[in-house]
């Protein structure tokens, strides 16, 4: 068990080759990405919740809000995540831990349109994973039932700090059952923000693009914003924006962000087009 440390200077710029470039920020300074091999998170096995000690009872989300003692491994992920979305939009906070990065994330929210709340996300991701190891990723694992299950058993094995607790389970994919879901129990993000906005910008549409164009597979993010669960699809193209019912959920009343119970937390410019979808 390891964690290999590989020293990268982040491409600043869009990803699709589709995209005009924007300026944006450029840090000074080279950071290093982090690869967890066979180190797997254990945010799960340390949950806890106001109301209950195990996970594994249900949670009323209207009552009680998770706590989660981090690992150090989570710690360090989410430190780095934090400082990629950081450097990516150049605006800093003096925080540390999960509340770093939704401030980050905040502040992204706060300051860009949805388009380019977006681009600034998945720009982050990339520069969080340098582009061989994805291209090196996307060679050895063509899309097919072993990549789509592969992938959801990853997550669930490493990004429990980001998400929460979370499982594989089964669906249909093309007449044959598959375990190609990760069914999150209970959205980190969702519940840090308290905003249905920055869960479609800053997480749902940018992971679906990032995956997709960085990995090859087809990704559908489906989010339930009465229970803040959220099922992640491997092998699913998701819906047009138009079509999404995620955009069509106005914002909690007690929305962190924008404090007001409205679409316009979600919603998105006319002239956006699809470019993660086939």
């Amino acid at each position: 068990m390891e964690t290999i440390i590989f020293p990268t200077s982040p491409m600043i710029g869009f990803l699709s080759a589709n995209r005009p470039m924007t300026q944006c920020f450029q840090p000074k300074h080279k950071r290093f990405t982090v690869v967890s091999v066979l180190t797997p998170s254990t945010s799960t096995n340390n949950l806890k919740t106001e109301a209950t000690s195990s996970y594994n009872i249900n949670i009323d989300t209207t009552t009680s809000k998770t706590i989660y003692k981090d690992t150090w491994f989570d710690q360090v992920a989410i430190d780095y995540l934090s400082k990629a979305v950081q450097d990516t939009t150049g605006m800093k906070n003096e925080k540390s831990g999960y509340e770093s990065l939704v401030i980050a994330a905040g502040a992204v929210f706060k300051n860009f349109d949805p388009i380019q709340q977006r681009q600034l996300v998945v720009k982050a991701l990339q520069s969080a994973i340098p582009r061989p190891i994805s291209f090196l990723i996307k060679t050895m694992l063509p899309p097919s039932k072993f990549s789509r299950e592969y992938f959801a058993t990853f997550t669930t094995i490493f990004f429990p700090w980001l998400v929460g607790p979370c499982e594989v389970i089964e669906s249909e994919f093309e007449g044959r059952i598959e375990r190609n879901v990760v069914h999150v129990k209970k959205c980190r993000f969702l519940e840090s923000t308290n905003c249905a906005g920055m869960c479609t910008n800053l997480c749902k549409i940018p992971s679906q693009e990032f995956i997709k164009s960085s990995f090859g597979v087809p990704f559908n993010m489906v989010p339930n914003y009465e229970d803040m669960s959220c099922d992640m699809i491997f092998g699913q193209n998701p819906p047009t924006l138009q079509d999404d019912p995620a955009f069509k959920q106005p914002c909690y009343k007690l929305c962190n962000v924008k404090h007001k119970h409205d679409t316009s937390c979600v919603a998105k410019p006319l002239e956006y087009i699809d470019q993660y979808r086939d």
